[in-house]
């Protein structure tokens, strides 16, 4: 099976051609997971928004440490399994953590979880997400992991950890794609980092002036989402249905035009 993996998409730009990609290119994909944790308005996600994407063709949203930047998304998300916030946030937090879709009669389990290292404070994602992969692992070996951290070495940790036990392992949050793309030992894709779906003639998809000046001067700043050179950041997989092991891994990064 063919696996559509795309970077954290920031604002209108960023929908923008994620909708314009997936109209031309989602028949080419057997499943389609989007992380939209800066999809509105590049803090949070609503449910005008979540909606969009599942109508659009994703079969799975991943957030990460924005998942509440919008109040309206706390019953949503618990009405709506495919819509998943990290595992390893505190205990009684809306939503779930990992998701089981079923799709033309295969089994795809999507796990989200969150780093700590340069992050806020949060129970540790290693324990976490190996507490429930053997219960996973009781419906489907097609399981993929999307780490939501800042630091490539805790990214790093989590693949070879997770070597041969899950299908891909795949970092979110810097907005910045990495070229370390590689099948690990075992079966396992990997990539530090998918990118980001949005401006790129910004600063992590807001806009550089004021992220600029206040690295300058300290002071708050409001931020706005950059509309420049947007890109659609992501990888495609090519995962054995029957053993749930990765064969390939390759980077997706297309501007406006070329989508």
């Amino acid at each position: 099976m063919k696996v559509l993996i795309i970077g954290d998409i920031v604002g209108q730009p960023g929908r923008n051609i994620l909708f314009k990609f997936l109209e031309k290119r989602k028949q080419n994909y057997d499943f389609i997971i989007v992380n939209g944790e800066n999809s509105a308005g590049g803090f949070g996600i609503n449910i005008k928004i979540a909606e969009q994407f599942f109508q659009r063709g994703a079969d799975v949203i991943t957030l990460g440490n924005h998942s509440w930047d919008k109040r309206e998304i706390y019953p949503y998300i618990n009405e709506h399994k495919n819509l998943i916030r990290p595992l390893n946030f505190a205990e009684g937090a809306p939503g779930n953590g990992y998701t089981i879709v079923e799709k033309n009669g295969i089994k795809v389990a999507v796990i989200n979880a969150q780093g700590k290292v340069f992050m806020p404070p949060i129970a540790c994602p290693f324990l976490a997400v190996e507490e429930v992969l053997p219960k996973i692992k009781e419906e489907t070996d097609i399981i993929i992991l999307d780490f939501h951290g800042e630091a490539t070495s805790e990214k790093q940790a989590m693949g070879w950890n997770l070597t041969g036990k899950v299908s891909v392992v795949y970092g979110t949050h810097t907005h910045t794609q990495t070229a370390d793309e590689r099948i690990l030992p075992g079966g396992t894709a990997y990539i530090s980092d998918v990118g980001m779906t949005g401006g790129h003639d910004g600063i992590l998809g807001m806009n550089r002036r004021e992220s600029i000046q206040k690295f300058k001067d300290g002071m708050p700043a409001r931020y706005s989402v950059c509309e420049e050179n947007p890109r659609i950041n992501g990888i495609e997989v090519e995962i054995d249905e029957k053993t749930g092991k990765a064969i390939s891994i390759e980077r997706v990064n297309m501007g406006y035009d070329e989508v």
